[in-house]
């Protein structure tokens, strides 16, 4: 029984110690703010709102630009932006914009 309580706990808080540290990914946000705005709010259409999006979705999406796997509009200009990112940078900008208020 004991056993069965430590691996649900497990499970519950593991995803909790994968997520960024949003103080960290608001640091690092500088680069982002000249398209997607200070507040993650974009002043041009042209560049999607950050703000309150789901911070594993913009992770991958991040991957995905930093690979090449994303393609057509700004994927290049977004590949060089996050080339220079590691994952736990990606991890925590996508903490900080979640946490933002869309």
């Amino acid at each position: 029984m004991k056993a069965l309580l430590i691996l649900m706990l497990a499970c519950f808080t593991a995803p909790a110690l994968a997520a960024g540290n949003a103080a960290a990914g608001q640091e690092k946000s500088a680069a982002c703010q000249a398209c997607h705005g200070a507040e993650g709010k974009a002043s041009v259409s042209l560049y999607p709102n950050l703000a309150g999006q789901n911070a594993d979705y913009l992770q991958h999406a991040l991957q995905a630009y930093k690979k090449g796997e994303r393609s057509g509009g700004q994927a290049e200009v977004m590949k060089a932006f996050v080339s220079g990112l590691s994952d736990e940078d990606m991890a925590n900008l996508a903490a900080y914009y979640q946490s933002l208020k869309p």
